[in-house]
């Protein structure tokens, strides 16, 4: 008879490229065939054959997570070409715990007392232009938040004033460096750093490559804070690298010795499961090991095979174009990861209405809208699914006589 797990893995064998999925049918929710892209909404990426059986293996044995957070840190340090690293559950989490440790250092009795900021540094300063949803991760620990710059913009002169005694880190989104009026991250780094004050990076999503992946810390960045599943990781997954000193900080902040230690720390709700920290080590790993141009090559072999299946070209009223879906959430043509439809004010869809059938017929397909273009991405469609999702286009868009 066969045992759960061995149930659950033939379900998979055989739902995968269908959308059917035994297991969440049991359990009264819907399996979603993802062309939207690595979402967390979505349960972020597909683990690999290697990921996954990296994970099991980690499940069938107990270890010290001290140690393997300290000696799996060793390892995405050298990749980040970084001095020390430390998973975390995601990047989100990593920048909370990256900005305790430039609140706190390595002083126990403040990673206990946080989020009661009495007697540290526990200011936050952005750009006013880099103003975003997940400064708010910084924020729970009790710091506040000072925008520096005006209407106009940021100027070197307005960064200097705010570094006071209070100043306790600069958070910069990544993917907003270059925007209107800011300050480069190489400027602001080499600011921050005359006046001691730590440079935090939120480089979510931008591991594209080794280069970029350094890029961050070569530029003056003093912590820098990466999510697991834009590298094939768990959506649980991320990890956070940069100063040694600070990444200690990040290790004392931490669960780890919550229960065994000196101090009740701040960061005991950050919880990591052994088969995450190994999932992140090895999906990085496996992600290094392939050239950026072939994961683009794969999708846009996916969106060729998506529109030699489908008969979109044919159907009045719709536009059909190759494009890159960015993580911005705009629509580029190079390089090709998505296919984008545009209607026709006269056409009898609309890009809302062709979701909405997408999403609730069957299989389930989630697709994105943008602007009024649907945007059908294949990142992390398993093989054979772009056929799936042009066969349920055609059902929608070109029914039969």
């Amino acid at each position: 008879m066969p045992t759960n797990a061995e149930h659950l893995q033939e379900s998979t064998k055989t739902g995968e490229q269908t959308g059917r999925n035994d297991l969440y049918e049991r359990l009264g929710v819907t399996p979603v065939i993802n062309a939207c892209g690595v979402y967390t909404g979505l349960g972020g990426s597909i683990l690999s054959p290697a990921v996954w059986a990296a994970m099991e293996e980690s499940n069938r044995t107990f270890v010290s997570m001290v140690e393997l957070l300290d000696r799996s840190g060793e390892i995405l340090a050298e990749i980040a070409g970084a001095e020390a690293a430390r998973v975390t559950p995601g990047a989100s989490a990593a920048i909370t715990l990256g900005t305790a440790a430039c609140m706190t250092g390595v002083d126990g009795q403040k990673w206990e007392q946080l989020p009661d900021t009495t007697g540290m540094p526990d200011r936050i300063i952005i750009q006013r232009g880099h103003h975003y949803m997940y400064d708010r991760c910084a924020r729970m620990t009790g710091a506040t938040l000072h925008q520096v710059g005006d209407e106009h913009g940021t100027t070197p002169a307005q960064l200097e004033a705010a570094f006071d005694e209070s100043a306790a880190v600069v958070v910069f989104p990544a993917h907003l460096d270059g925007a209107a009026g800011t300050l480069p991250l190489a400027e602001v780094a080499a600011l921050s750093r005359s006046h001691d004050v730590p440079t935090l990076v939120d480089a979510a999503y931008l591991v594209d490559s080794a280069e970029i992946i350094r890029s961050f810390s070569a530029a003056g960045a003093d912590l820098v804070c990466f999510s697991a599943k834009y590298f094939g990781g768990p959506n649980s997954g991320g990890f956070i690298c940069g100063r040694k000193d600070l990444i200690d900080a990040v290790a004392g902040l931490d669960f780890t010795r919550f229960e065994s230690g000196d101090y009740r720390t701040f960061g005991r709700p950050f919880k990591l499961d052994r088969q995450v920290i190994v999932g992140v080590v090895v999906a990085l790993q496996e992600w290094m090991s392939i050239e950026p141009a072939q994961r683009w090559a794969g999708y846009a072999e996916k969106v060729d095979r998506l529109l030699e299946r489908a008969r979109l070209n044919e159907i009045e009223g719709v536009t059909v174009q190759p494009r890159y879906f960015t993580m911005e959430e705009n629509l580029l043509e190079r390089p090709v990861n998505c296919v984008a439809l545009a209607f026709d004010a006269g056409s009898d869809h609309t890009a809302h209405t062709v979701s909405d059938a997408l999403l609730t017929g069957k299989p389930s397909i989630a697709a994105m809208v943008h602007e009024e273009s649907l945007v059908v991405a294949v990142d992390v469609m398993l093989p054979g699914q772009e056929l799936i999702v042009a066969d349920r286009l055609n059902e929608i868009l070109a029914p039969p006589a």
